[in-house]
């Protein structure tokens, strides 16, 4: 099992201690939009959109890794202010990058603006507090641009922190992509995530995001998409984005984050066999 006690070393290297704005040195702005500028153009085939909500920090730790793609793909960055109450604007008119406020609060409202304001004809997902490697964009276009597929997305781990270690992470990570497996067969818009997702702007424009703050906004633009063709999945696991465990955390400590969900997934498994019909998605 590949990363079960530690996580790849390229992680180390965003591993920032900064707590709040004031506290990051002009020196690394300077070396991340060094990088950016040589990676954007005005001619994108590829639309990064990031919906951002009080992320002051953690968006620069994620700017950083998106600088390092490794890609000739030409791309643009753009990241959508979802009403922050942060210094978020502030960081990220410090960044070399588009950047366009949402007052409608929800990712969907954040990323429909994005897709809007995209001129690439692939528009790729990302989160904000997370870091992706340098293979990413490349995977997962690879994956998009083949013949018939109208959406892709990939896989994710954590980044272990106190009273979550990477080993528990790991087998975690397992039954979660075990499960998604059977997901994907009959409904693989559950297993699309805003972390790691891709679609085609042109069928993303057609259908759109639901427009309130509701959870699973991005499964159903998936299940929306696939009247226009099919969901593929990415499952190299060099391809990964890397997220804090805030999620599990919630949940109070892993044992109980790790039943909460088998409980719930156990709940659900029958219905994995099945097909969903079709139905209004933007209905809440």
């Amino acid at each position: 099992m590949n990363n079960i006690f530690t996580t790849p070393e390229w992680i180390n290297k965003y591993d920032f201690s900064f707590k709040q704005l004031t506290e990051v040195p002009e020196s690394l702005f300077e070396e991340i939009n060094a990088r950016l500028d040589v990676l954007q153009t005005e001619t994108p085939l590829v639309s990064i959109v990031i919906a951002a909500w009080n992320e002051e920090v953690n968006v620069i730790r994620n700017m950083a890794s998106l600088a390092n793609l490794a890609t000739k793909i030409p791309l643009e960055i753009i990241v959508i202010n979802n009403n922050s109450t942060d210094a978020t604007q502030l960081t990220l008119d410090k960044l070399h990058l588009k950047s366009y406020f949402q007052q409608i609060q929800g990712c969907g409202p954040a990323r429909q603006m994005g897709m809007e304001k995209a001129r690439g004809k692939y528009i790729l997902l990302a989160d904000a507090d997370c870091i992706y490697p340098e293979c990413w964009l490349d995977d997962m276009l690879a994956i998009l641009s083949s013949p018939g597929t109208v959406c892709v997305y990939g896989r994710y781990s954590f980044i272990p922190e106190p009273g979550f270690p990477r080993w528990k992470l790991a087998i975690l990570e397992k039954m979660k992509d075990a499960v998604a497996a059977l997901r994907h067969v009959k409904r693989p818009y559950l297993n699309a995530f805003g972390i790691s997702m891709g679609y085609i702007r042109e069928y993303g424009m057609k259908v759109g995001y639901v427009m309130v703050n509701v959870r699973g906004e991005d499964g159903r633009l998936c299940f929306d998409l696939m009247q226009f063709g099919k969901v593929r999945q990415l499952k190299r696991n060099r391809s990964r984005a890397w997220t804090a465990p805030r999620t599990l955390q919630r949940d109070g400590s892993f044992t109980q984050a790790l039943f909460s969900r088998i409980s719930i997934e156990s709940k659900k498994l029958f219905s994995l066999f099945t097909p969903h019909k079709p139905h209004d998605t933007k209905k809440i």
